[in-house]
């Protein structure tokens, strides 16, 4: 057994040490170390032999193996440093792999999108923590404790006072609480509710809300300027129109909706076959909101307003579920 052993030591080690390439050590490597290999066909033999050879000779083909596997990956590593070419660890002649370009979630295009246009009508962008507390969230917006508007909110609480922001209008507050009139500034970011996901409600989603404050603003100027915000975003010739509405920090309050861009207001299953798509909600800031960051309601006036950008983007691109905008399948993305 151990002429046996001897010999295939001094064999395999030739073999492997003059592999000329990577095709020549992996057949080396199988033909002394595989599954049906030389050095198996000797462990087989080890059940034949007495108990004091078989200890022995355990020992030494254990011993072989370790520095077979040894002799095998240092001479990988000695191919992967040479000359590379066919058969090569490394081989440079092979065509690469095309890696597929990513592409720009459409929520953060849309997004982009109106804050741009904004922007371009002079409002500044500001932003605000994603954890508010209730005096921000209801309470310094005309929703004390109690107030049944409330229940338009699932707000989802963290503890005590804590809660995330079930929309973007406490960053108004803040903004108010710092700025002083006159200005016109918009605030995007993530909102939290607790609501079931759905084909049209997640538990979290994007709005772009915005404010303006200061003398002589009326609801005229609201109305110019989301007709403006809407045929910039829909289309130049798009109609648009105000319902009357509520909202526990603007009075008076409107919807405003615009002509549908699938069947140019004729009706149809988009549209629910009203010919309008509700698309953002508005009104001038109630003078308890004024009131509460210590602005002079007599004085000073304004208009706010709010957007949702899934909204926004089922209704642009034709999307029916607002769950594709999380799921990350490049096969939606890659259409827009």
């Amino acid at each position: 057994m151990h002429q046996k052993i001897a010999k295939l030591r001094t064999e395999a080690l030739e073999k492997i040490g003059s592999a000329p390439d990577a095709g020549a050590l992996s057949a080396a490597k199988n033909h002394f170390l595989g599954r049906k290999g030389l050095l198996a066909a000797l462990l087989k033999d080890l059940p034949g032999l007495k108990p004091e050879e078989k200890k022995e000779a355990g020992a030494a083909l254990n011993k072989l193996k370790k520095e077979l596997e040894e002799a095998v990956e240092k001479k990988t590593s000695a191919l992967g440093k040479g000359t590379s070419g066919p058969g090569s660890i490394l081989d440079h002649t092979l065509p690469g792999k095309r890696i597929p370009k990513g592409r720009q979630n459409i929520l953060t295009t849309t997004m982009e999108e109106v804050i741009a246009i904004f922007k371009g009508l002079g409002y500044s962008v500001a932003e605000g923590p994603e954890i508010e507390t209730e005096y921000y969230n209801f309470e310094a917006l005309n929703i004390p404790a109690g107030h049944p508007s409330r229940d338009m909110w699932s707000t989802l609480y963290i503890k005590d006072d804590l809660l995330l922001r079930t929309h973007t209008s406490p960053v108004q507050i803040r903004y108010m609480e710092k700025s002083k009139p006159p200005f016109a500034a918009i605030f995007p970011g993530k909102v939290f509710r607790r609501d079931a996901a759905d084909l049209t409600h997640l538990p979290v989603f994007h709005q772009v809300e915005g404010l303006t404050a200061g003398r002589d603003i009326t609801f005229s100027d609201l109305k110019g300027t989301l007709a403006a915000f809407c045929r910039e975003l829909f289309g130049k010739n798009r109609k648009v129109r105000l319902r009357p509405s509520y909202f526990p920090f603007t009075e008076p309050s409107a919807e405003v909706d615009v002509e549908c861009f699938v069947c140019e207001g004729s009706g149809c299953r988009i549209c629910k076959n009203t010919g309008w798509i509700e698309i953002l909600g508005s009104g001038m800031v109630d003078p308890n909101v004024f009131l509460a960051v210590k602005y002079d309601p007599e004085q000073i006036s304004g208009f706010a307003f709010g957007v949702g950008i899934e909204r926004i983007a089922m209704l642009k691109y034709g999307i029916d579920d607002i769950r594709v905008f999380f799921e990350n399948d490049l096969r939606v993305m890659r259409q827009f």
